[in-house]
């Protein structure tokens, strides 16, 4: 699985997000701070997003290890959050578990206060460790998610 992991990381570098895409179950979860998605199609129109908003998204990986039907990985971004203009520098570890050869489930975990402070300035500093914002991003994340697949499932 560890191929997996790195055909998956290889693609984001090279915003493929298609590839990204077919690599999930069907019945993939993916999680994070931002998003709660419940299938395969939802977490490859999330990179699809990502990917094609992040126009100066660049991707690094490292600490690739599987072992059976789980595995991890570290990654970094560096981006321009769209929503302020402000850079982001975000830290991420990665754990994916596997079903078919296709990722089953895939959690993201960063800190999200740190993640706040850079891309949304004095109100991550004061409130990015609250439940509050961090339930706002999370709603404003999703509707935007929603409005993407409804917008590109309509243009395709």
């Amino acid at each position: 699985m560890e191929a997996t992991i790195n055909k998956f990381y290889t693609a984001f570098q090279q915003k493929d997000y298609k590839t990204m895409a077919s690599m999930y179950h069907p019945e993939a979860t993916f999680r994070d701070a931002a998003f709660d998605l419940k299938s395969g199609k939802e977490a490859g129109a999330m990179w699809k997003m990502l990917v094609t908003a992040g126009k100066d998204l660049r991707i690094e990986f490292r600490d690739v290890k599987a072992d059976g039907n789980t595995g991890s990985a570290h990654w970094e971004a560096w981006y321009t959050f769209s929503k302020t203009g402000r850079k982001v520098h975000n830290i991420i570890e990665a754990q994916f578990e596997f079903k078919d050869g296709l990722i089953y489930r895939h959690k993201d975990h960063f800190d999200f206060w740190r993640w706040s402070r850079q891309s949304l300035g004095l109100i991550g500093l004061l409130l990015g460790w609250s439940d509050f914002l961090k339930n706002k991003v999370r709603a404003s994340a999703m509707k935007g998610l929603q409005a993407f697949m409804k917008k590109t499932e309509n243009n395709s």
